[in-house]
């Protein structure tokens, strides 16, 4: 059983990759329970604010004080973790060594993915409402964004890389904590995409496979491929 973050980083390295929160999409998630039905004898509550029991706060402290674990919405369009051991097969499943340049020319980007992303790879790590700003998107378009940012998540061209306090124009600190998002090359470094162009889509595929097979027999296959390919 998990009981505490260290639990989680120790099960989650094994394990390799998870789907995020209580509903596991039938394939694998380390957390076994629904977000409002713990167990009596465990320790993990949701939304507590405690960074050592609340699965809520593992999210952002696995990109504070790791390197080899990234989160952002990579699994049916919805939050998950990859392992550095694992996310070379995922890029190159959903990749397959195609820069983001490449995936627009071929059309399998959108245009406003297009935005998000020159914004994000031109400036760094950026907040959320900064990347709105210097995108110009309107209020407008916030459904477009979203689903672009989204996107581009589960395409792996951009990741989460922590989240940074808002401000108001006095400087005092207001509202939750904006989501920071960042380019996976910036994230994870240039080894990382030589290790996955080593890797054939098959190959990756099939290893993926195997895996979620290993921690999850039961796993229906079109599921599978949906969890691999995004």
């Amino acid at each position: 059983m998990i009981r505490n973050y260290g639990d989680f980083c120790a099960a989650l390295l094994d394990a390799g990759f998870s789907v995020f929160g209580g509903n596991h999409e039938g394939v694998f998630g380390l957390i076994p329970f629904d977000w409002n039905e713990e167990p009596a004898d465990s320790p993990i509550r949701w939304h507590t604010g405690d960074i050592d029991t609340d699965p809520w706060a593992w999210r952002m402290r696995v990109l504070e004080e790791r390197r080899d674990i990234a989160y952002a919405k990579v699994f049916f369009r919805k939050g998950g973790y990859i392992t550095r051991e694992w996310y070379p097969y995922f890029l190159a499943a959903r990749r397959e060594g195609f820069s983001f340049e490449d995936a627009y020319f071929e059309g399998s980007v959108s245009q406003v993915a297009k935005r998000i992303y020159e914004v994000v790879s031109k400036h760094g790590r950026l907040p959320v409402d900064e990347i709105k700003r210097l995108a110009g998107f309107s209020r407008e378009e916030k459904s477009k964004f979203d689903r672009a940012l989204t996107e581009l998540q589960m395409k792996l061209y951009l990741t989460i890389c922590g989240e940074q306090q808002r401000l108001s124009q006095m400087g005092v600190p207001h509202g939750m904590p904006a989501t920071v998002f960042c380019t996976t090359e910036q994230f994870w470094g240039e080894e990382m995409f030589c290790r996955a162009e080593e890797i054939s889509a098959a190959d990756a595929i099939q290893a993926i496979t195997e895996r979620v097979l290993a921690l999850n027999p039961g796993a229906e296959e079109g599921r599978v491929r949906r969890f691999i390919l995004g």
